[in-house]
């Protein structure tokens, strides 16, 4: 029996480390490593270890015997990557496969004395800076996060009915505790505190503040109540606490959606999901309340280009085609969308669309009986139509401009960084000028994540890119080209302090952590969040959560 490496892989390569034979690939170490959508185990080499399992954050490794339903397509998927390519010589010796030469990329003098490290923002990026700075330096590392919780992407960013991606928060956890962190979070950058006072209390300061906000897609009527930012959506069902428990109108029948990333096939997931499945997720009360309500039928997912170009990954549409009750269909209405479906090679993306229904919609019908997702390829919209509020999308097509009647657009065409007070910032690309990770003109400034290299990659990816920030800054530590910090340690919580009213630390955090895990409890759910930041402060405080009366 062999291991499959299934939809929920991160990419991080945990499962590379530990694996003794060598099977998993792309390595860090090969050119196709971050370019593939996934990781994948060799079936002929695999020796049935688990190991890959055990250390998988998010559980996306399994016994290929003890697939569900809907993964075991993923034993065909990880042995076709490793079609005709050859195996690994047969070698003699002690060890299964051949080993590549050791490489040390850093080393660190006997006497480096411990360096003070800020870290902004606690998600991802931010998360694995820390974790490589606490387990292979002797660094104080100080989380500051604007919001009075942690988890950034992870919490607020990851869909409610991917429990397993959400587990890799389980792993930055066990670093909010560690002896050598110190945590403040409710504190703003720029508002709280400066940028300046923040260096002046450390040797270093990494800011891993991510992509905030939504690109917009430039077309008139864009700004129409209605018309949502992904970014706006995924947040509202999320529950987080800047936006707005009504942010959301579902009294529609049709949504069309602007993009077709994987962003785009969540939101479309979740707008027709049952919310009885919901229901057993972290999502946000008042979004699984308005699902409930919901008038929404079908969702349109545009897409400017062909399937052949689809920028959502395939195991996300695998995913989506096994979704209970929810019918997808190809709009037809370009010859190429099917000429490409019908053309692709086995492995392409296109070809995972073969098999699903094509025809040409007649957009002037109401929605079809049932739930259902059109991907629509080869159209782009072109202005929202309506006078109060969205009436229909007026979009592109081959036989010339159409409206689609629909009563919300949803933007989902990426995302964008947000300029940080104190720090340099390129406008055409929405990151932190840098030369690996180090920030132009500011001795002891490092970024890390979507801020320094854009919106790009998932969860696995910000392991990479934290490793060669981290490995500047300590180039920079050894080479003494640090800036000396004006105060002592505590001095900087004292700041802190004097300035924020309602900071959250440690041990607030995981009074936030028991509180929201007995509203869980207390509804049969795995845990019911805190959409405000009132509440979240509150929970900090007291460390217990009362059902209401």
């Amino acid at each position: 029996m062999t291991y499959a490496i299934t939809q929920t892989c991160c990419n991080d390569a945990t499962c590379v480390a530990v694996c003794p034979v060598n099977c998993i690939h792309p390595t860090p170490q090969e050119r196709a490593f971050g370019s593939t959508e996934m990781l994948y185990v060799d079936p002929r080499s695999c020796i049935d270890c688990g190991a890959c399992a055990d250390a998988c954050p998010v559980d996306a490794v399994f016994p290929v015997d003890a697939l569900p339903a809907g993964q075991r397509e993923y034993a065909a998927i990880n042995a076709a990557y490793f079609a005709g390519q050859e195996p690994e010589p047969v070698v003699t010796g002690p060890n299964f496969h051949r080993w590549s030469a050791p490489s040390f990329e850093r080393g660190l003098p006997s006497d480096f004395a411990p360096i003070r490290v800020a870290v902004v923002g606690t998600g991802p990026a931010g998360m694995y800076a820390a974790e490589d700075l606490l387990l292979h330096t002797n660094a104080e590392v100080t989380l500051v996060d604007r919001l009075p919780v942690a988890g950034g992407l992870v919490r607020y960013g990851v869909a409610p009915d991917h429990p397993a991606t959400k587990k890799v928060g389980e792993a930055f956890a066990r670093f909010h505790t560690h002896p050598r962190v110190r945590m403040h979070l409710g504190v703003e950058i720029g508002k709280d505190i400066t940028a300046a006072e923040l260096a002046a209390h450390h040797d270093a300061v990494i800011y891993a503040v991510g992509a905030s906000t939504d690109r917009r897609v430039g077309i008139p009527g864009e700004d129409l109540p209605g018309s949502i930012s992904a970014t706006s959506f995924v947040a509202w069902y999320n529950a987080h606490p800047e936006v707005a428990a009504d942010a959301v109108d579902l009294s529609a029948e049709r949504v069309v959606v602007a993009g077709n990333g994987n962003v785009a096939l969540d939101v479309a997931r979740i707008l027709v999901a049952d919310p009885a499945a919901l229901a057993g997720t972290d999502i946000a009360d008042h979004a699984l309340a308005a699902l409930r309500a919901s008038k929404v039928r079908e969702v349109v997912l545009l897409g400017r280009r062909g399937p052949e170009h689809a920028a959502y990954t395939g195991s996300e549409l695998l995913a989506l085609k096994h979704l209970p009750g929810v019918d997808l269909l190809v709009d037809d209405h370009d010859p190429r969308t099917g000429a490409t479906v019908d053309g692709a090679a086995p492995d392409a993306k296109a070809a995972l669309l073969r098999g699903l229904a094509r025809e040409r919609v007649d957009w002037s019908r109401p929605p079809a009986a049932g739930r259902r997702i059109v991907f629509r390829f080869h159209s782009a919209p072109l202005r929202v139509l309506g006078d109060d509020a969205v009436r229909a999308v007026r979009v592109t097509g081959d036989g010339g401009e159409t409206e689609i009647p629909a009563g919300t657009l949803l933007r989902a065409v990426g995302y964008r960084g947000l300029p940080v007070a104190g720090l340099p910032f390129d406008e055409a690309t929405g990151t932190v000028p840098h030369r690996g990770g180090r920030v132009t003109g500011l001795p002891g400034t490092y970024v890390v994540g979507w801020i320094k290299r854009g919106p790009s990659g998932g969860i696995g990816a910000n392991r990479a890119c934290a490793a060669e920030t981290v490995g500047t800054l300590l180039e920079d530590a050894v080479a003494g080209a640090l800036p000396t910090p004006e105060s002592a340690p505590k001095a900087f919580q004292r700041l802190v302090r004097s300035r924020g009213r309602h900071v959250v630390d440690a041990r607030g955090l995981a009074a936030i952590d028991r509180a929201e895990l007995a509203r869980g409890r207390a509804g049969g759910r795995p845990r019911v969040k805190f959409g405000t930041v009132p509440e979240l402060v509150a929970a900090a405080r007291h460390g217990r959560w009362r059902p209401s009366a």
